[in-house]
């Protein structure tokens, strides 16, 4: 799972893969960075970044516009031709500030309810899930929060306890992990379907 936030809304989404399906995804978005990489100029294993991408920051500002779209179509081409579900959430962060003398953070408040979500889908399927994430700040309060949505059950109107997530939650660099980088491209396109106004 990864995050997409502007100052007003935060989002995330999960990707929920199986083993095969992992192993197949990663190696054609191996071959997605592989053929940018070849094409234009870029380092070898060149990350596959949501945010840069689309706005030809970073490694991708010599990209041009129309190739930086086809990296994101071969993204998505490569998520659609496996077996896998995509589960998202979000916030808008300005009402929450309008409402709450003192909101609880976005990133809390998301995560929640995206493992909220996870959880229902693999009890669903009779699975288990594992949760990887990108690198975040306050990773040890997120851990915490799990174990105590393990014990004691979610906060909210959907409370539940967590039963199908194992382990603890994982968190790597996104520039290491192809499926992290596929969770972020989904995450800011689906935040960017509705935050952005052009």
């Amino acid at each position: 799972m990864d995050e997409s936030y502007t100052d007003n809304w935060f989002a995330m989404a999960a990707l929920l893969v199986d083993g095969p399906a992992a192993a197949a995804l990663t190696e054609e978005l191996d071959r997605v960075s592989a053929a940018a990489a070849q094409a234009y100029g870029l380092s070898a294993g060149v990350e596959l970044h949501g945010h840069e991408i689309f706005h030809g920051g970073g490694v991708w500002s010599g990209v041009p516009v129309r190739a930086r779209v086809g990296v994101f179509d071969d993204v998505i081409e490569a998520v659609a031709a496996q077996d896998v579900r995509v589960i998202a959430r979000a916030m808008d962060v300005a009402g929450q500030r309008a409402r709450y003398s003192l909101p609880d953070p976005a990133h809390t408040v998301v995560l929640q309810h995206l493992l909220e979500r996870v959880d229902e889908c693999v009890n669903s399927l009779g699975d288990y899930a594992l949760v990887i994430a990108d690198e975040v700040d306050g990773q040890a309060k997120h851990r915490a929060d799990l174990s105590s949505y393990r014990e004691v059950g979610t906060t909210g109107y959907r409370h539940r306890k967590l039963t199908r997530i194992v382990d603890t939650l994982h968190f790597a660099p996104s520039h290491a992990s192809r499926l992290v980088q596929t969770a972020a491209v989904l995450t800011f396109l689906y935040r960017a379907a509705f935050t952005h106004q052009e």
